[in-house]
């Protein structure tokens, strides 16, 4: 490559630096549309990505009216944040004046550059297709540019292209010709501008470009590159007389401060929420021990992912029995690839911010041969029909008999579907046939040095104790009771391109049953418990480690309890009953939520679940605000409305602070994502979301478009987030966390982390510490490692005035 290359090749990956990475929709991933701007503070990014992309980074006036109307938003903390921003006016004055702006922009796109996004789109979407045409575009193995070169020519689109030699050779030579015209010290902002034209397919690209450990297939078959697809985009640019050059877009008035009005009442809804918040966990009534045994321990532990969703079925478990929750990040601390036994592929089942380390498969377990032969011959019957069923659909001489004669009976399921979705739920449960892989399969986790893989098959000794470990030391856990359950979590939707987005996200928008059954075989492993006890933790002898799963759509936790032994039959069957009794009342709660029904809850879940035009079969984490680190009884008995990430942790257990600071290195962060990821998308769903599901059409089994064409849409669709087509459902406020634990310690902590400090700092995360040490006083953080104690109303028995960490502490 020429030094000139070079200079095109690496303008090109800073320029794209800003735009965040897509994953394919059968894994979403929820994550900061506006990652590549974190380090700068909120109110610059959101006016930087508002010229790139055009979209809004705040919530609208009316949105901003519901609020304050509703009581959400404290009078004297708006008027204190509007006088700080240097804004001197009323609430009503502020409210006008945010509407007035709003009428005033101007968001028209050229239609020159809208045909541009529309023939780069199909050719895009023709060359990453991932499996699902029938007739896949010729010569992608030869890359990206060099098969839409020898194509382009039979596009009609395309002015003055009848052969491929109409266009330049190389994608180099294509971009050198294009920006002939212009000085090289424009490039740079000019490749910014192109890329985020069409954010989502960029993303994608980005994506698949940067995934160089050959996981990614198609990528390795059919490469793609950021050169590539800018080269293209320019030579339609040119063709089509599109403008190269960047445009300018509207503002909001700011400030004396630099920040528009809106981040003013953005603040004070959100330290609005604080607030409430803290009147419930920061000074706990004394909660009483859970019901136990003679010996005083539990029924039974049950730990659950941190997921927003867990809150509300935890509260009920706690209610019905003598049981202990806690939370935990959903892949439980084992960074896999997962195979399930009869799948194609294994998938990630681990945050995106960690690198899979073990390759787990599900094996067939001696004496389970029979339920194996009948799992075997029941699916090989179903994919043999679905085969047969495909292929007539397909077939371009069959098609149209096919369907002649199955019409009635695709009318018959259809209309079942539609007025009879509950029925369906059940006949489907009823029959069938075969019994669950989990029943006669286990993970492979011991290690084996034959397997011929990528990554290296099961996990060695000391690597199982470290994960049991750090389990144990995270939650702060010293006592255990008889069963000790790890619940991962999944949905259960009909018809919906969505359902990654809506199953595990710390799996990698995948399943968590996975990960909880190997982390329970790895702490019924002797040799591991011999291990642990030498490491101060004693496992109880008769305590029995099984997995679960929780169905966050009807709210059913079933359990897989192959590994219980008869003595603990009655403990099981008791938790299992107690189990049904909490999915009655989570569902009930989860229902009236989202609909004005009288409807049983568990009823009304599973129709929801069942019914293919439910648009809205769950919430998923809509409603998302805060993240609580500390024990369960900061806020047990509270209602926290399914709204916070809940992860235990005991700072007395934590002396070094060495489980703290793997929490907000760890899901902190992966919060501040999924917040931002709901955030955006309800703000300005058209750019950070991807519209309304019933005009979306899925495209190349890589993502959806809204309508026939356009960008690749990576965001949450509309019925993720609103209640109806103007009334947004979910609250969108910057994540507030509370963290239990010394000041001292947390100080440390973030001075060692510069991408943590850069989030708190630039004010993508509120962070509140309540310090323990200093009589659960709540100090709010201030930027650059100062903190100032939250003020509230003086009690009988006020605490002593609390310290205060700042950078000048060592």
């Amino acid at each position: 490559m020429t030094l000139e290359g070079d200079y095109l090749t690496n303008s090109i990956e800073r320029a794209a630096e800003h735009v965040g990475s897509a994953w394919p929709l059968h894994s979403f991933v929820t994550a900061n549309p506006l990652s590549g701007f974190e380090d700068r503070p909120f109110h610059r990014a959101v006016a930087e990505a508002n010229q790139l992309y055009g979209g809004q980074g705040y919530p609208s006036p009316a949105t901003f009216r519901d609020a304050w109307e509703a009581g959400r938003i404290d009078p004297e903390v708006l008027s204190a944040e509007l006088e700080a921003h240097g804004f001197d006016e009323d609430p009503e004055t502020s409210l006008d004046g945010m509407t007035a702006s709003d009428a005033a922009a101007s968001d028209g796109t050229d239609p020159r550059t809208e045909g541009v996004d529309r023939v780069l789109s199909k050719w895009l979407t023709a060359f990453l297709d991932q499996g699902n045409a029938k007739w896949p575009m010729p010569d992608r193995e030869e890359g990206f540019y060099a098969a839409w070169r020898e194509v382009a020519p039979y596009d009609g689109e395309i002015p003055g292209c009848d052969s491929p030699s109409d266009l330049p050779e190389t994608p180099l030579a294509a971009l050198e010709g294009v920006l002939a015209d212009f000085p090289q010290g424009e490039w740079e902002t000019i490749f910014e501008q192109q890329l985020a034209a069409l954010p989502g397919w960029t993303g994608f690209v980005k994506r698949r470009a940067d995934d160089d450990d050959d996981a990614d297939a198609w990528q390795s078959t059919y490469p793609v590159s950021l050169t590539e697809y800018v080269a293209v985009r320019l030579l339609l640019a040119d063709r089509l007389g599109a403008p190269i050059e960047p445009v300018d877009r509207a503002a909001d008035p700011a400030g004396t401060d630099g920040a528009p009005r809106r981040e003013a009442w953005l603040t004070a809804w959100e330290k609005s929420h604080r607030d409430r918040l803290l009147e419930s966990v920061s000074d706990p009534d004394p909660v009483p021990e859970p019901a136990a045994d003679e010996s005083g321990r539990r029924a039974a532990q049950l730990v659950f992912c941190i997921d927003t969703r867990s809150e509300v079925i935890r509260r009920h478990i706690e209610a019905v029995g003598p049981y202990e929750t806690h939370g935990y990040a959903g892949f439980f601390g084992v960074p896999m690839r997962h195979q399930a036994y009869d799948a194609d592929v294994a998938v990630d089942a681990c945050p995106p911010v960690v690198d899979a380390q073990h390759r787990i498969t599900d094996r067939p377990a001696g004496g389970a041969d029979g339920k194996r032969e009948r799992y075997d011959r029941w699916h090989g019957v179903l994919n043999a029909g679905k085969g047969v069923l495909k292929s007539l659909k397909s077939n371009a001489a069959t098609a149209f008999s096919f369907v002649e004669h199955a019409g009635p009976g695709y009318g018959a399921a259809l209309a079942a579907r539609t007025l009879l979705p509950a029925r369906v739920y059940d006949a489907v449960h009823d029959t069938d046939r075969a019994p669950a892989e989990r029943v006669f399969c286990e993970p492979s986790v011991d290690y084996n040095p034959d397997a011929v893989r990528d990554l290296r098959e099961g996990l060695h000794l000391e690597e199982k104790v470290e994960y049991a470990r750090s389990a144990f030391e995270l939650m702060g856990w010293e006592e255990f009771a008889r069963l000790v359950v790890f619940t991962g979590h999944a949905s259960q939707t009909a018809n919906n391109p969505f359902d990654s987005s809506l199953d595990c996200g710390a799996c990698a928008g995948n399943p968590g049953g996975p990960n909880a059954r190997v982390l329970a075989a790895i702490c019924n492993d002797e040799d591991v418990r011999a291990e642990l006890r030498e490491q101060g933790f004693d496992v109880p002898a008769d305590t029995v480690f099984l997995a679960a799963e929780h169905n966050t759509t009807t709210d059913e936790v079933t359990l897989f309890d192959g590994a219980v032994p008869e003595s603990h039959r009655e403990d099981l069957e008791r938790l299992r009953d107690d189990l049904a009794e909490a999915q009655a009342g989570a569902a009930a709660e989860r229902t009236d939520s989202m609909a004005d029904t009288t409807a049983d809850g568990v009823r009304e879940t599973q129709r929801r679940a069942a019914d293919w035009a439910e648009t809205r079969p769950e919430w998923g984490l809509a409603g998302n605000a805060s993240f609580v680190v500390g024990p369960r009884e900061l806020t047990a008995d509270e209602d926290l409305g399914g709204r916070t990430f809940l992860h235990s942790y005991d700072w007395r257990t934590d002396p070094d602070g060495d489980a703290l600071e793997s929490i907000l290195t760890g899901p902190l962060v992966v919060t501040q994502w999924i917040n931002n990821q709901y955030y955006f998308a309800t703000v300005d769903n058209a750019v950070y979301g991807s519209g309304s599901k019933v005009t979306q059409n899925p495209v190349g089994n890589v993502g959806v478009f809204q309508g026939n064409g356009g960008d690749l849409m990576t965001g949450l669709p509309l019925q993720s987030l609103y209640a109806d087509a103007d009334r947004p459902h979910h609250q969108p406020l910057r994540l507030t966390a509370l963290i239990h634990a010394p000041v001292e310690q947390v100080t440390g902590i973030l001075r060692q982390h510069e991408q943590l400090l850069r989030l708190l700092d630039n004010g993508w995360i509120q962070l509140t510490v309540i310090d323990p040490e200093q009589e659960n006083a709540a100090l709010h953080y201030q930027g650059d490692l100062e903190w100032e104690p939250v003020r509230s109303e003086p009690s009988a028995a006020e605490p002593p005035t609390p310290t205060v960490s700042s950078s000048a502490d060592d």
